[in-house]
């Protein structure tokens, strides 16, 4: 299976580390025009790097949080290429502190809400649009582990993963006799930044978190990005609203 997306063009949010610049990478490796978006300034040299490699990449520094921000950067990459063919939402956050539910600032649950689901909806609100505009399109939209069983003390987190899961549903239903196929990833614990710093924070804890993964370790972030370049790809276009764990057998259980 060869995959390829010459000709095409590529949002990736997230792009400036982890999944997202895993992404970013194999997008532009196999021949796709890529938009960069991240938070982190650190995604301008993230495009640079693809552009240094001779891949057609642009960064931009967003908040998907912030809708006005998706709108412009959705904009961008419509001006840089003619037009949008992918989309892979992977940008979000964990609450700063685990805690229980009750014991949950609602400062952090606002937050972590307003980037994981707010986040895709304010990415598919205009994703969507410039894909009718190209003729039709495919966007992944990450969810977690977290979006398909109920995890302690990260009450936001899982309930906005949860959120992405219906999201994704409802939107593949109603764009799906209009050419855009959304489908849906979720990561089980993978070798990410934020994950490591979490590994840093509470080590006992991740250690247990790793040992109840199936497959005795943690994903790789080329891992989940495979998956969405899979989905994005003609290989499935049969598939529409569909939650894919990649999460080592974490859920079967």
């Amino acid at each position: 299976m060869n995959i390829r997306f010459d000709g095409k063009a590529a949002f990736v949010t997230g792009a400036a580390m982890g999944i997202g610049w895993a992404c970013a990478r194999m997008f532009a490796e196999a021949g796709a025009s890529v938009m960069l978006a991240d938070l982190s300034e650190t995604v301008m040299e993230r495009a640079e790097e693809l552009r240094s490699l001779g891949f057609a990449a642009q960064g931009t520094v967003c908040d998907v949080s912030e809708e006005e921000e998706v709108a412009r950067a959705v904009d961008a990459a419509m001006a840089a290429f003619g037009r949008l063919d992918c989309a892979c939402n992977n940008a979000g956050i964990h609450a700063a502190v685990r805690r229980p539910m009750a014991e949950t600032e609602g400062s952090d649950f606002d937050r972590v809400i307003g980037v994981n689901l707010r986040g895709i909806w304010n990415c598919l609100k205009h994703e969507i649009p410039a894909m009718l505009g190209s003729g039709g399109g495919a966007i992944v939209n990450c969810s977690s582990q977290g979006g398909l069983a109920g995890i302690p003390s990260i009450s936001a987190y899982t309930a906005s993963k949860h959120g992405v899961v219906g999201l994704t549903r409802t939107a593949a239903l109603d764009y799906a006799r209009r050419g855009v196929r959304i489908n849906c990833v979720c990561p089980g614990t993978c070798a990410t930044p934020m994950v490591e710093h979490a590994c840093a924070v509470s080590p006992g804890h991740m250690a247990r978190v790793i040992d109840a993964i199936p497959l005795g370790r943690m994903g790789r972030a080329e891992e989940i990005a495979g998956m969405e370049l899979f989905l994005c790809s003609d290989y499935a276009g049969f598939a529409i609203g569909q939650t894919w764990a990649m999460d080592g057998g974490y859920t079967v259980m």
